[in-house]
């Protein structure tokens, strides 16, 4: 099922254009759930191939996820969280998920809307805790550009080095987009464990 879809983006995603991607990936950040890998792979396939430019790919990746982030961040701004809570799950929001991205923007503030894009099952939802605090719009853009810059990077790169081997990108997306999460879980974990250890030596100061 997977795999058939990803063919049918490699095939059709030319006619989309980077319309298409920056549509595809502000639906993948919005509460819609949508893997970004079945589009920035394939589209970093066709940016090997000739058939579109990698920095335009890049940039209608990032502008696309910053554009479902802010309806997330503005959505939550101005519903509120006892309507989200009560209606969430007509939207693919469930009351675990609304406890686990608060548990998490509350426990590493704003910066995780950057390390919270890295992370499954956060990473689209992380702007609405960001939106309930009110937390200023410019720092929020840059921390989730950069984070949404980073992890569609990873995709499209992966997709432009495989462009040789359409058959590894259909046969192994999975096992490849495990790959990548597990680095970046890694990295993740390496950030957050140092900022512990650092606030930990500041407040024996």
């Amino acid at each position: 099922m997977l795999a058939d879809l990803v063919q049918w983006l490699v095939q059709n995603i030319l006619d989309m254009g980077y319309m298409g991607i920056f549509l595809l990936m502000m639906i993948e950040s919005s509460f819609i759930p949508f893997p970004s890998e079945v589009v920035l792979i394939p589209a970093g396939y066709l940016a090997q191939q000739g058939e579109m430019n990698i920095i335009a790919v890049f940039l209608a990746a990032i502008f696309g996820s910053l554009a479902g982030a802010f309806i997330n961040y503005f959505g939550a701004l101005i519903i509120g969280r006892q309507l989200l809570i009560r209606f969430g799950k007509y939207i693919f929001i469930s009351n675990s998920s609304m406890e686990k991205m608060e548990d998490f923007f509350q426990k590493h503030g704003p910066i995780s809307t950057f390390t919270g894009r890295l992370i499954p099952g956060i990473r689209q939802l992380i702007s609405i805790p960001a939106g309930l605090s009110k937390m200023p719009l410019l720092p929020f853009s840059l921390y989730t550009a950069l984070g949404a810059g980073i992890w569609s990077m990873v995709l499209i790169m992966l997709g432009y080095i495989l462009g040789k081997n359409q058959e590894l990108i259909t046969t192994y997306l999975h096992q490849i987009t495990l790959g990548v999460l597990g680095a970046l879980m890694v990295l993740v974990f390496i950030y957050i464990r140092r900022k512990g250890n650092f606030i930990r030596q500041n407040d024996k100061k």
